[in-house]
């Protein structure tokens, strides 16, 4: 969880994590990363709670379920794909060059995104492999941008669950590969190729 925040610039040490976690506030952190920390915290409980009772599927339930709790003080609409709250728009991505990919459009009511979505799913009923399942999953809900913002960790939590689902070691991308994982959405945004996300991320199954 540590690596996860700290791939989004999150300040907190991996001790302060843990005294955080454990029920104490670490003085002189920001309030955002320290709802940030928690907020992810609570997602993978609610991801091994997911697994404990053998529910989980990589569905939009699930996702919208997982995104409401990590990115619940971050997000617009936290748990609704882009379109389908209040808000509008959306979806654009800053390169880490500082260039910006415009997000796919999500139509109206988020018809859209949720018609890309089921797409993919319907895809992925074919792919008998879950470790192919997962990283393809994750690679396509991160260039959909399938909410306003926590794209990032709700898929790839979405895909450790399909690979814990079936015995296998969950996703975890640790800080010391941001560059190489900032390449690799680089690359995925500007050409729609997710080869290189997919391999580092193939990498990173604990």
């Amino acid at each position: 969880m540590w690596d996860a925040a700290r791939l989004e610039g999150n300040t907190f040490t991996l001790p302060e994590v843990r005294t955080l976690l454990e029920g104490v506030t670490v003085h002189g952190k920001p309030l955002d990363d320290q709802d940030q920390i928690l907020a992810l915290n609570e997602g993978f409980n609610e991801l091994d709670l997911f697994i404990e009772r053998r529910n989980f599927s990589l569905s939009k339930r699930v996702s919208d379920r997982l995104h409401s709790k990590l990115a619940v003080h971050e997000a617009l609409d936290a748990g609704q794909f882009r379109g389908e709250g209040s808000a509008t728009g959306g979806g654009s991505v800053q390169l880490s060059t500082g260039g910006i990919v415009g997000g796919r459009d999500h139509g109206e009511g988020g018809e859209l995104l949720r018609q890309a979505y089921t797409d993919l799913l319907d895809y992925l009923d074919g792919e008998p492999d879950p470790r192919v399942r997962a990283l393809v999953y994750a690679a396509s809900a991160i260039r959909h941008q399938l909410y306003f913002d926590g794209n990032k960790r709700t898929a790839k939590l979405m895909a450790s669950g399909e690979l814990m689902s079936h015995g296998f070691d969950a996703v975890s991308i640790p800080y010391s590969r941001l560059y190489e994982q900032n390449l690799a959405l680089d690359e995925l945004f500007m050409t729609d190729d997710a080869t290189a996300l997919m391999r580092l991320m193939a990498d990173c199954a604990r």
